[in-house]
């Protein structure tokens, strides 16, 4: 069911987005009143202007509708995560806080230095 209306939402963003580009600018009327055969139009003399108005309207709510529905479905989806055995804040929180050992040895100290092939100052 999510897909579905993931799917009808992506459509329905490529349909506003088809529909805001084919609408004409406001200064775009000034050209039909000296005769830009505006009345020859299969919308009417008044133009696309209030039909591409309206549908876009339909198209944005219907796209509020969906947005609100993937909204549910990521609220419930994150509710059934919490119940899949993740620790909560407050374990991980505790489990941070407790001091652990040094996971690396210690270096053991000798008396003795290391007999080394390198020569050292005072011998030649």
């Amino acid at each position: 069911m999510e897909s579905l209306v993931l799917i009808v939402h992506v459509l329905l963003a490529a349909a506003i987005i088809a529909l805001v580009l084919l609408q004409q600018g406001k200064g775009a009327e000034a050209g039909a009143s000296f005769g830009g055969g505006a009345s020859q139009t299969v919308f009417g003399s008044q133009g696309t202007s209030s039909f591409l108005g309206r549908v876009t309207a339909v198209l944005a709510a219907a796209l509020f509708v969906t947005s609100f529905a993937l909204a549910v479905f990521a609220k419930d989806k994150a509710n059934s995560v919490n119940d899949a055995g993740i620790p909560s804040a407050e374990v991980i929180e505790s489990a941070a806080e407790t001091p652990s050992e040094p996971e690396l040895p210690a270096l053991g100290e000798s008396s003795a230095p290391a007999e080394s092939d390198v020569p050292t100052a005072g011998q030649q």
